[in-house]
């Protein structure tokens, strides 16, 4: 049933937190983030295989990174590319092509996944995946995944379940009670002690039907917008349409326009080595430690150097003594130094030098 299981990877954002390195017109899923030789485009892609089939991957992003998807991914046809013409958060990306997929295929299942998130057991990935999109097929459901927490993290949103025992869906699925975006600490840590939370990955599985039918139904101004240009998806008149529907629709995310709202929502728990890499920290999480905990890309030679992140042209050397759970990030024309305790601050000191610098820096 591979051929009717299709893939959406949503690419078109900016990535700000993880500035210098992805900068306004090379996002961070347009990089090699983890120094593994592929981008997070590129993993993110390379991690459904033998769950759908190459012909049934679609990329959103913004129209702007259109040539930058196909430098990336070179097999993907152009019409499998979707050109966003401004960011409008989530719900109308999944709009755009759950839309697009249910006119090519009304049995299609789609799983739903970010462009820059990290995965360190893929073959259990390629499980959990497989149990959401197999219970999808035969019930009319919105399923999420969700990560088993292993800190009280501020940094991700929270999902609660309802620990019914017997669950009228297979494979382990779990009602979904509530949502919460990101907590404070006090909070996190009630979470994680309660058991019965995750952290919301952002992953997402459903017939192509039932996520049009949920938009009708929660969002209908945008369900709307893209009943009226149906006929013109998969045309050489999309262009102009998708101009047009966005300019229509509200910025607005899929958790908080649908997931929060509708009565058939259900989360899978997983533990799959999973990191969502917003920020230099999860990086730090993430990548290779050295024996000091350093995480190096680049060429660098450190003396008395614990706790940090290192990411350098490699073409540069770089002399660190005596920093500790420090950032150093230069790409381009910025070098970061930051503490890694303070790596929230990022955002701003992107619009501090917007602002004070000009736009040849963000």
């Amino acid at each position: 049933m591979t051929q009717h299981t299709y893939l959406v990877v949503m690419a078109g954002g900016i990535g700000s937190r993880f500035w210098p390195f992805s900068r306004t017109n090379h996002p961070k899923q347009f990089h090699d983030v983890l120094g593994v030789g592929r981008s997070m485009l590129q993993l993110t892609v390379d991690r459904f295989a033998g769950i759908c089939p190459p012909e049934n991957v679609f990329v959103v992003t913004n129209r702007d990174y259109k040539e930058l998807v196909q430098q990336h991914l070179p097999d993907l046809p152009a019409d499998q590319i979707l050109g966003e013409p401004i960011g409008r958060n989530t719900a109308p990306c999944i709009a755009y092509a759950s839309y697009c997929i249910a006119k090519r295929d009304p049995q299609a299942v789609i799983v739903v996944s970010p462009a820059d998130h990290a995965v360190l057991r893929e073959e259990e990935f390629r499980h959990i995946i497989s149990q959401a999109v197999d219970v999808a097929r035969t019930h009319e459901v919105l399923i999420t995944l969700g990560i088993q927490p292993s800190r009280p993290d501020t940094g991700y949103g929270y999902i609660q379940y309802i620990d019914e025992e017997a669950s009228s869906l297979p494979n382990g699925l779990k009602k979904v009670k509530t949502f919460t975006e990101k907590p404070n600490l006090e909070l996190a840590q009630m979470f994680l002690q309660s058991g019965d939370f995750l952290w919301n990955s952002g992953l997402f599985v459903w017939r192509a039907d039932v996520i049009v039918q949920a938009f009708h139904q929660y969002l209908s101004d945008i369900a709307e917008v893209f009943d009226d240009g149906q006929e013109q998806l998969g045309t050489a008149q999309e262009e102009d349409f998708i101009t047009e529907a966005y300019s229509r629709c509200r910025n607005i995310s899929i958790d908080y326009g649908i997931m929060e709202k509708a009565d058939n929502v259900f989360v899978l728990p997983a533990d799959f080595g999973w990191s969502d890499l917003g920020t230099w920290d999860s990086l730090h999480r993430m990548g290779r430690r050295d024996e000091n905990n350093n995480v190096i890309d680049g060429d660098a030679i450190l003396y008395d150097t614990t706790e940090c992140v290192i990411k350098t042209p490699s073409e540069r050397l770089v002399v660190v003594q005596g920093l500790d759970g420090y950032i150093i990030a230069e790409y381009d024309n910025v070098l970061l130094i930051c503490k890694r305790t303070e790596e929230q601050r990022v955002k701003e000191f992107v619009a501090d030098v917007k602002a004070k610098k000009g736009v040849g820096y963000n």
